[in-house]
């Protein structure tokens, strides 16, 4: 079993940067691919960003893509999406999640095994 818990979360303006963590209860986190995925109100879920469990192949939507950076920290088993530019459309509350996967789906919210609970993020114009 494996328990994440998001934080870093919280009302920001246009163009400003948000860091958000991902800390895992478990060292199995190591092992794990780790996705970030977003829901706003009336929205489906949907696919932020994830990388494999060694970092080795990073995947982002395209909507956040140049703005938005994926990144973990096995040794401390932690995630971490580092938002810049900050826009209104990224009001949702973030997920992080990890699973076993072979990790060609990351986009895909059923490869995911673990989630958090989520951290609100709110940008004000």
């Amino acid at each position: 079993q494996v328990q994440l818990t998001e934080s870093g979360g919280g009302l920001v303006q246009t163009g400003d940067s948000l860091k958000l963590s991902c800390a895992s209860s478990s060292r199995a986190f190591r092992t794990y691919n780790m996705g970030w995925f977003r829901q706003s109100p009336g929205k489906e879920r949907e696919f932020v960003a994830a990388l494999t469990w060694a970092g080795g192949n990073i995947y982002y939507a395209d909507s956040v893509k140049g703005r938005f950076t994926v990144s973990r920290d096995n040794a401390k088993d932690t995630g971490y999406l580092q938002m810049s530019g900050l826009k209104p459309d990224d009001t949702a509350v973030y997920y992080c999640a990890v699973g076993s996967g072979l990790g060609y789906y990351l986009s895909d919210a059923s490869e995911y095994q673990y989630w958090g609970q989520g951290t609100q993020v709110t940008v004000s114009s």
